[in-house]
């Protein structure tokens, strides 16, 4: 009479011992954290930021980022007040993608405007620098922005 074939115990205990295993790392990986989120609004952000600063030199007019109620937009400045940026489908009125975020900046003479934050990129190639930090909880994001067009995410 011959043998029976077939798995025992242990090996199917190992192979779903691997399987567990592989499906915990893969749903670690797949799912960001709060920090790699906010890390990933603050690059969007410092990229924009640069293109809004470029735009202001181009167009020789003052360009600024304001955010206020978990959105934030891009403003240009016309003969005689601020204008939301028209066309622009980069710099269009954005929401934040994780509410709520907490901004603030540093120096504060740099921005302020009633409840939200305002930053103006002027015509010149050389600006103020500043330092603008997200927070969401207990993660903190700053982005650096060195005043000749560099924006670096910390």
């Amino acid at each position: 009479m011959p043998a029976a074939r077939g798995f025992t115990l242990v090996e199917l205990l190992v192979v779903m011992v691997i399987i567990g295993i592989t499906l915990g790392l893969v749903t670690v990986n797949a799912l960001p954290s709060q920090r790699q989120d906010l890390q990933n609004e603050a690059q969007r952000l410092a990229l924009l930021m640069q293109l809004a600063r470029d735009e202001a030199i181009v167009r020789n007019a003052p360009m600024a980022f304001e955010a206020e109620g978990g959105r934030y937009r891009f403003l240009v400045r016309g003969e005689t007040r601020w204008e939301q940026v028209q066309g622009d489908d980069l710099l269009r009125e954005r929401a934040f993608k994780h509410t709520p975020v907490a901004l603030s900046v540093q120096p504060a003479g740099v921005a302020g405007m009633g409840n939200g934050l305002r930053i103006v990129f002027g015509r010149e190639p050389v600006d103020k620098p500043f330092v603008l930090t997200l927070a969401d909880g207990d993660n903190m994001v700053a982005i650096h922005a060195d005043g000749v067009g560099h924006f670096n995410v910390e």
